[in-house]
């Protein structure tokens, strides 16, 4: 979700009565259906925690990185506003990014925009944020090795809207704009550049220790959520909108940003943005009229008429993402079994992805086989991919374990002939071991609780014992980190965070950051060097073959479980609220959205 867009996925809005009070972290608002407001509902257990507009592995949720876009736009923003994955200038700092013939630097101009306060933004707005991501990239959750910042080998300011990023190669320019460029966010250094110590602007960034200071003092005060509105820090912005409450339950209010100078102007004045614990929770107040924009699931579907009759629109929002559960390779219950290909062969000829999208999503998702998204049409997905290599079959996966070791016993496989021959369980499995494992789940959502029954059923045919833990989404992040097999942390075999898909990616889908060696989103440690390599070429070369390539290794490989991609969100909007199509990147643009009667 971000985990990332980056990222993990994120939700709706809402404003409440009564029926809210119960499964609403403490709002108490009423229906808007003015001009001067509209009442968002955030998805069930997802709610914004992070405000700084740089990601940390704890805090990948799209929700944080909307929010923070509309408070810091981007130097180069990529959304499917408006209808297609395009760049966005309207939303964006920077006006032109013009590639060396050779392909190896950029020239960026900057538009004519000031912060809030009334200062420029500059080229050295920018150049702190190089410095910071420089200074601190282990701890950034887009770094990925080798990957920016690694492969920006210097930063050349030419003036104040002007500067010239050089790489240590050529690169597809599609992939460096697209999916590197579009990371950085230019951040206000006249006021943020400080380590706390003082609050004069100490320039620290420029150096190694410095910059390690400031990331220390700026993610620190990122911490203290209940203090958004108040500290200075968050209020020195240029995007659309500022915060003007920010809760730890989760419920943010944004306000226009009367002096923002860029291209998307605000038409809606307050925006409300309610968490809810469960999905029911949301739909009661849909139901009950207090909530402008919101969604139902899957399961729902067959009350579509009711919504209709009441004033909404019920559309889906379809995602360019994918959806799985990461194994945990290095978990030292379950990583050797975890590592050996023919198991997760197993695993995987265990998922009746098609009875799964027809029947738990009732039609709102597609099987996803490999690393590309698959509901959209591309020319990124490989014919491997499409065409499935592991079809559904329990007889199959059972014929995989018998043929390499297992014996069943009391209804779960064991592994009875250890060693690393060719019909042995494989190295590191001992004697003895029992196929089972336990997932993390995603809470709060009816369709993920039915998906998970389903699949513990379809294991359990083939011999593998599947257990179910739940916990709020933020929870299940930073409960299943990166981790080595040492750490207490790496108990966890199995996470799931997918109900609206599990990973949203920028405009080209490379698998850098998911599962490329060390990737910062590669949540179970996967690595294997020739997918490594192809994941380079795929960021170098121009040709879609080399993405297609990818596409088909990793769909054999098999790095995690692949699921269904459901629809970002069922969504049910007030008839008057419109002006936009919903971003297929996950992200939601408050700017957009306007009363239209």
């Amino acid at each position: 979700m971000s985990p990332a867009r980056t990222t993990l996925v994120a939700g709706a809005v809402v404003s409440v009565g009564t029926l809210l009070l119960a499964g609403c972290s403490g709002t108490s608002d009423s229906s808007s259906a003015s001009p001067d407001s509209i009442n968002y509902a955030l998805p069930a257990n997802f709610t914004p925690n992070w405000i700084l507009p740089i990601g940390t592995a704890a805090h990948l949720n799209t929700n944080n990185r909307s929010i923070a876009d509309s408070l810091w736009e981007r130097l180069v923003a990529y959304d499917g506003s408006t209808g297609k994955i395009a760049w966005n200038k309207q939303a964006s700092l920077a006006t032109a990014a013009d590639f060396a013939s050779d392909s190896k630097s950029v020239n960026i101009t900057l538009g004519d925009r000031t912060w809030s306060d009334g200062k420029p933004v500059t080229s050295r707005d920018v150049e702190f944020w190089f410095n910071l991501i420089k200074g601190n990239k282990a701890e950034w959750a887009g770094y990925n090795p080798g990957k920016a910042p690694d492969n920006w080998t210097s930063f050349k300011t030419v003036d104040e809207r002007h500067f010239t990023i050089t790489f240590d190669q050529a690169y597809n320019s599609e992939w460096m704009l697209a999916n590197q460029l579009s990371e950085i966010t230019p951040l206000p250094q006249h006021v943020w550049d400080k380590t706390g110590a003082s609050a004069k602007v100490s320039d620290a960034d420029r150096t190694a220790a410095g910059a390690k200071q400031v990331w220390t003092y700026l993610n620190t005060a990122a911490k203290n959520i209940s203090g958004y509105d108040k500290d200075e820090l968050w209020k020195t912005i240029n995007g659309p909108y500022s915060v003007t409450s920010f809760s730890t339950s989760g419920k943010v209010v944004l306000a226009a940003n009367k002096k923002y100078d860029g291209g998307e102007k605000p038409d809606i004045a307050t925006v409300n943005l309610l968490p809810f614990t469960t999905a029911d929770a949301q739909k009661n107040a849909l139901r009950s009229g207090s909530v402008d924009y919101g969604y139902i699931e899957a399961t729902d579907l067959d009350q579509k008429d009711s919504f209709t009759a009441q004033g909404y629109t019920v559309k889906p929002w379809s995602g360019w993402a994918i959806t799985y559960m990461p194994y945990n390779f290095n978990n030292p219950a379950m990583g050797a079994v975890f590592k050996q290909l023919y198991a997760r062969q197993a695993v995987q000829r265990s998922i009746d992805q098609t009875s799964l999208a027809k029947v738990i999503f009732n039609g709102t998702a597609v099987p996803g086989y490999g690393p590309v998204p698959q509901a959209q049409v591309s020319d990124f997905v490989s014919p491997t991919q499409k065409d499935n290599p592991y079809p559904f079959s329990t007889t199959a996966a059972r014929e995989l374990l018998t043929g390499h070791g297992w014996t069943e016993q009391g209804g779960v496989m064991v592994c009875t002939e250890p060693g690393s021959g060719e019909s042995q369980c494989g190295e590191g499995v001992a004697k003895g071991t029992k196929f089972q494992m336990q997932v993390l789940s995603q809470s709060g959502s009816t369709v993920t609780d039915n998906m998970m029954s389903a699949i513990q059923s379809s294991l359990e045919k083939t011999g593998i014992k599947f257990s179910i833990k739940t916990a709020p989404v933020n929870s299940v992040l930073s409960q299943t980190p990166q981790c080595t097999s040492g750490q207490s942390i790496c108990k966890w075999q199995l996470s799931f965070f997918g109900t609206a898909g599990s990973w949203y990616f920028n405009a080209f889908p490379t698998g850098d950051s998911l599962f490329q060696t060390k990737g910062g989103s590669n949540f179970g440690n996967y690595s294997n060097p020739e997918v490594d390599k192809l994941i380079t070429a795929s960021t170098t070369s121009t040709s879609s073959q080399a993405v297609q390539d990818y596409s088909a290794a990793v769909a054999k490989d098999l790095p995690v479980i692949w699921l269904p991609a459901p629809d970002y969100q069922i969504s049910v909007v007030k008839n008057g609220l419109g002006g936009f199509p919903q971003d297929s990147l996950a992200n939601f643009h408050p700017a957009q959205w306007k009363w239209t009667k």
